[in-house]
């Protein structure tokens, strides 16, 4: 009789281990959940240039066909800008935007003209895109993601 006794404080015992297991496991699951990817806040700079190149051209001007920012699903179009420097003011992006695209096509005036996009985060640069030389309209484009894949 006493064996059977003991078996059967040994099963309850046993069963109180399984459930104290499972409510453990259960806590910690839960823990994990909560503790998801946070965002952060980054100051971003959107940044165009035309490299006229040489000999400078008659008259000097520098024609930006098209410039198009886009912070997440929000796009800005600017057309015909004119000089060589385009940038955007600094502001402050959450990360949870995840997508960052810069795209612009100028009129070049030389056969070693270049167009120049350049995106900064926090103040350094992220992400640089040069045309190959040449005279004409050139497009470049830059994405980034603060996703890492």
């Amino acid at each position: 009789m006493k064996q059977f006794y003991k078996s059967k404080n040994l099963l309850r015992l046993s069963f109180l281990a399984v459930i104290l297991f499972s409510v453990a496991s259960v806590f910690n699951s839960c823990k994990d959940d909560d503790d998801e990817e946070q965002f952060q806040d980054h100051l971003v700079k959107f940044e165009a240039k035309i490299i006229p190149g040489t000999p400078a051209p008659t008259p000097p001007i520098h024609i930006f066909k098209t410039i198009v920012t886009q912070v997440g699903t929000v796009q800005n179009t600017i057309f015909d800008h004119v000089g060589l420097v385009w940038s955007s003011d600094e502001f402050f992006v959450n990360s949870s935007q995840s997508q960052l695209n810069l795209d612009a096509n100028a009129e070049l005036p030389n056969a070693n003209s270049q167009l120049e996009l350049t995106l900064y985060i926090d103040g350094e640069v992220a992400k640089t895109v040069k045309t190959t030389p040449g005279a004409g309209t050139k497009s470049a484009s830059i994405d980034y993601s603060f996703l890492e894949l």
